[in-house]
């Protein structure tokens, strides 16, 4: 089975999101383009940070643009997998985190 949700291909027709809502596509291509310009961090620092995001929401077409922008930028192959470990540790470490909840309820309900 070769089928998936995901085609690379739609990547490049990201840009027709204002087709079926003009001005609210186009006010968030205005906001995207000024977040990524240079400004207390730097379009490369920016980059890697938006590689590491993409692999926290899990998002292939953020990937897929992320990857060739940041290789792009001149990030090493190791920088790059360190950035996406960087992102594994805070996503595990958000579900962790969580068990106090369920250690606080546990607590409660044991009494």
């Amino acid at each position: 089975m070769d089928k998936s949700y995901y085609n690379s291909d739609d990547l490049k027709k990201f840009g027709n999101i204002v087709d079926f809502q003009k001005e609210m596509g186009e006010k968030f291509f205005d906001y995207y383009g000024e977040v990524f310009k240079e400004g207390a961090l730097t379009a490369r620092e920016k980059s890697l940070i938006a590689l590491a995001v993409a692999h926290a929401v899990q998002c292939p077409y953020c990937i897929d643009a992320y990857s060739t922008d940041a290789y792009e930028k001149g990030y090493s192959e190791s920088q790059m997998m360190e950035a996406v470990h960087v992102a594994a540790a805070i996503r595990g470490g958000a579900s962790l985190v969580h068990g106090v909840q369920m250690m606080n309820k546990v607590k409660k309900i044991g009494l």
